[in-house]
């Protein structure tokens, strides 16, 4: 299994956490995505991503005058986007700890 098919079912709760971290922008989503080791995951690939998100109400967007160009949309969690974290969190505990057992024979 490649390591991008992989990642689909988890790339929108990591997403969701960035912002959670303060409004962002596309540009800089990528890079902080890079920094957590998401090396895959250029802009191109991110705005698909934001644009379902947003319109599944989980985030929303804001225009910001930028210092070097047009403006930048910025993105922010919503109510139901903190509460979808949430619960990814708690899915995400469970099944690492799951697969951890696994791989680790129960010890």
């Amino acid at each position: 299994m490649q390591t991008t098919q992989m990642l689909k079912g988890i790339i929108d709760g990591c997403i969701l956490s960035i912002i959670q971290e303060g409004e962002v922008y596309g540009y800089e989503l990528a890079s902080k995505l890079d920094t957590y080791g998401f090396e895959s995951f250029s802009e191109g690939t991110i705005y698909p991503i934001l644009i379902r998100l947003q319109k599944d109400k989980l985030i929303q967007s804001t225009l910001k005058k930028s210092t070097a160009g047009p403006k930048r949309k910025y993105y922010s969690l919503t109510e139901k986007g903190e509460e979808e974290l949430a619960g990814f969190q708690r899915r995400w505990e469970h099944l690492s700890a799951t697969v951890n057992q696994i791989l680790n024979k129960g010890e």
